[in-house]
C-alpha cells in the first residue's frame, strides 16, 4: 500500500515514522500552557491521517479478499483453503469482507472511469469515497474534480454538490427557482429535497406546486411546497394499500381535492397511513393468533395429566388463543390498567376451522 506523504497531506508534526512504523504525535490533554485551538487543531491533524490510512487501508483488504475469492472460483472450493476458510482464519465475518470488496470494486471503478487520480483518494474521508463511489457519474465527476484541486472531501461536500447537479438538472424544478439557486439567494439544501418528493408524484401535482413557485419563487414558498409534496406522496401511497378503501371505489383526486380546499391535507394523510398500518398489523395479529392455536393444539396433544406444569402454562395463555383474545394494558402513573378484549371472526373460523 502507498502511504500518504506525512509532509504533503498534514502538518508535519502531527505524524512521525520511525523505523518504518507509522506513529501520531498527540498533545498532551493534561497541558495547561497549549490553547484549546491548538489543542484541537492538532488532534483534528492526527483525526485526518487516521481517516485516509483506514480508507486506503480497507480498499486493498478488499483488493486482497477478493484475490482469494476469485483464485477460489479458478481453482475450485478447498484446493486453495477456501474463502471461508481464509475468513474464519482471520477472523472476519462475512457481511465485512464484501464491505470491503465492494469498496475496493468502487475504488478501481472511479480509477478506472478516470474520475479520479489515485493521489486524490488522500483528501477523502473514508464515508466521503463511499457515498461518491454510489452516487451517479455526474456527481463523482464533480466530487473527484473538487479532490483533484486538493479540498477535503467529506460527506458534506459530496452532499452539497449532489444537491447542486440534481438542482441545476433536474426538470421538475421551474426556472425560477433554478436562478435564485444559482446566485445563492435560495440555498441549494432547501431544493434537493422538492425535487426528491415531486419525484414521487403525478405530473398533474407537479404541475400545481411548480405554478405555485413560478408565481412566488420565495424560500418560504419553497419549504411549504416540500411539505405539501411530502404529504401528497404520503397520501396517494398509503391510499393504495388501503383495502377499505379500494373495496369501495373512493374517488381519490375528489377526496384529496377537498382536503386541499380545506387545508387539513396533513390531517387526511396521517389517517389513511394509520388506516393502511392498522390494516397491516391486524393481518399480524391474526397470523400470529393462528400459529399460537397450532401450537397449543400440538402441546395438548402432546401433554396429559402426568405435566400439570405444562397443563398450567396452557391454561394461562388460553387468554390469548381464545375466540376471544384479553390483553391487559398495565397501569401508568394515576392511570388504572385496562382490558382490551378482541374478538376473532372470520369465514375459516365459521366453518370450523382454526
Amino acid at each position: 500500500m502507498v502511504n500518504p506523504s506525512p509532509t504533503e497531506t498534514t502538518p508535519a508534526e502531527a505524524v512521525l515514522v520511525n523505523n518504518g512504523e507509522f506513529t501520531l504525535q498527540l498533545p498532551d490533554p493534561e497541558d495547561q500552557d497549549i490553547s484549546e485551538f491548538e489543542f484541537q487543531q492538532q488532534v483534528g491533524a492526527a483525526w485526518v491521517v487516521c481517516d485516509r490510512f483506514d480508507l486506503q487501508t480497507d480498499i486493498w483488504r478488499g483488493r486482497i479478499l477478493r484475490s482469494i475469492r476469485d483464485r477460489e472460483k479458478q481453482t475450485g472450493e478447498g484446493r486453495g483453503g477456501g474463502f471461508l476458510t481464509w475468513l474464519q482464519n482471520n477472523e472476519i465475518s462475512k457481511s465485512q469482507a464484501y464491505s470491503w470488496i465492494e469498496l475496493a470494486n468502487s475504488a478501481d471503478t472511479l480509477l478506472e472511469a478516470g474520475h479520479l487520480e489515485p493521489d486524490s483518494i488522500n483528501n477523502f474521508s473514508k464515508r466521503a469515497f463511499v457515498k461518491t463511489a454510489q452516487s451517479s457519474p455526474e456527481v463523482q465527476e464533480l466530487v473527484s474534480e473538487t479532490a483533484r484541486q486538493g479540498e477535503r472531501i467529506t460527506t458534506r461536500e459530496v452532499q452539497q454538490l449532489s444537491d447542486e447537479w440534481m438542482t441545476m438538472t433536474s426538470e421538475l424544478v421551474p426556472a425560477e427557482i433554478k436562478a435564485k439557486a444559482a446566485n445563492q439567494t435560495i440555498p441549494m439544501r432547501h431544493v434537493a429535497p422538492l425535487v426528491k418528493e415531486l419525484e414521487k408524484l403525478p405530473e398533474a401535482h407537479q404541475t400545481t406546486i411548480q405554478s405555485e413557485l413560478s408565481a412566488s419563487p420565495d424560500l418560504d414558498t419553497l419549504k411549504q411546497a416540500t411539505a405539501e409534496a411530502k404529504q401528497l406522496a404520503k397520501y396517494l401511497e398509503a391510499f393504495n394499500n388501503v383495502q377499505a378503501l379500494t373495496e369501495q371505489s373512493i374517488d381519490l383526486e375528489s377526496s384529496l381535492e377537498e382536503a386541499l380546499r380545506l387545508g387539513c391535507l396533513n390531517i387526511t394523510a396521517d389517517l389513511v397511513n394509520q388506516a393502511s398500518q392498522l390494516e397491516h398489523m391486524v393481518a399480524k395479529l391474526y397470523t400470529t393468533w393462528r400459529r399460537l392455536r397450532r401450537l397449543t393444539d400440538k402441546l395438548h396433544n402432546a401433554s396429559g395429566a402426568s405435566s400439570p406444569h405444562l397443563q398450567s402454562l396452557l391454561q394461562a395463555l388460553e387468554r390469548l388463543y381464545s375466540d376471544i383474545l384479553e390483553v391487559e394494558l398495565g397501569a401508568s402513573g394515576s392511570n388504572p390498567s385496562e382490558t382490551i378484549r378482541i374478538q376473532v371472526l372470520s369465514e375459516q373460523n365459521d366453518a370450523g376451522s382454526s
